[in-house]
């Protein structure tokens, strides 16, 4: 076994331990604690009628409400025609710097591979 000083035998356990230690096979009824014996979990009281209602609000508790908020605006029409070509136009710029950005690292590679080679 390895400790922190290196391998060899492990530390006697120190006396905060002996709570985290299995208990030794001839002790007592593990439902059994330094109270007493633990009772059984069973059903809940029969005689138990459940938690109180709560009385309901009286009339009006709620604050007068005097500004109304205006409704909301109809969003600007969509021209299916208009997006269809900015998608385009975007998909156009994308692939050109995509092309662009590949050449350049094509360039450095074969730059990079002819100083190892010559």
């Amino acid at each position: 076994m390895t400790t922190p000083s290196g391998p060899g035998p492990a530390p006697a356990p120190g006396p905060d331990d002996s709570f985290w230690r299995r208990p030794a096979a001839d002790a007592e009824d593990p439902g059994t604690g330094p109270s007493g014996p633990v009772p059984p979990a069973g059903p809940p009281d029969p005689g138990y009628p459940g938690p109180p209602t709560a009385p309901p609000p009286a009339a009006g508790w709620r604050p007068p409400v005097h500004l109304r908020p205006a409704p909301p605006r109809r969003l600007p029409a969509q021209d299916p025609g208009r997006l269809d070509e900015a998608e385009r136009s975007a998909r156009t710029v994308t692939y050109g710097v995509g092309m662009i950005a590949g050449a350049v690292v094509l360039v450095l590679i074969c730059l990079l591979c002819s100083r190892v080679l010559f």
